[in-house]
């Protein structure tokens, strides 16, 4: 395998490993979250679905390491996936919106960006070698 993929494929592989195991105790924390961060949630189907959309994206992830030319493209909204988050998580909290922990998260969610940029950017060109 190629550096560009091996990087590129253990990039994608620690994201969707990483956020399953941040996604998935999200659905029996409504109650803690409710209580710790007040108010209490209320329109849980944003709150369900934002997990929902999230998981899927993990998945998303770990499909992207599986074979990193045949999906290089989908690299490109995952990237998207990670700015909209991580912007939205700092301009929230300068704006006084939400907590430290969640601009911890979107800042985390820009590093990844970043990680899936530079995978993008190592698998160019590789994949006319493939064919």
């Amino acid at each position: 395998m190629k550096p560009g993929n091996r990087f590129a494929k253990r990039v994608f592989q620690v994201a969707g490993i990483y956020g399953m195991l941040v996604v998935l105790p999200q659905y029996s924390l409504e109650a803690r979250i409710a209580r710790d961060f007040p108010p209490p949630i209320t329109h849980p189907e944003y709150f369900y679905g934002f997990i929902g959309v999230a998981l899927a994206w993990q998945v998303a992830f770990l499909l992207i390491a599986r074979d990193v030319q045949r999906y290089r493209l989908v690299m490109l909204p995952a990237i998207l996936e990670k700015v909209t988050f991580g912007l939205a998580a700092i301009l929230l909290y300068v704006n006084g919106r939400v907590a430290g922990l969640t601009v911890v998260g979107g800042t985390l969610d820009l590093i990844f960006a970043m990680l899936f940029s530079l995978a993008f950017r190592a698998t160019r060109g590789e994949d006319a070698s493939r064919h």
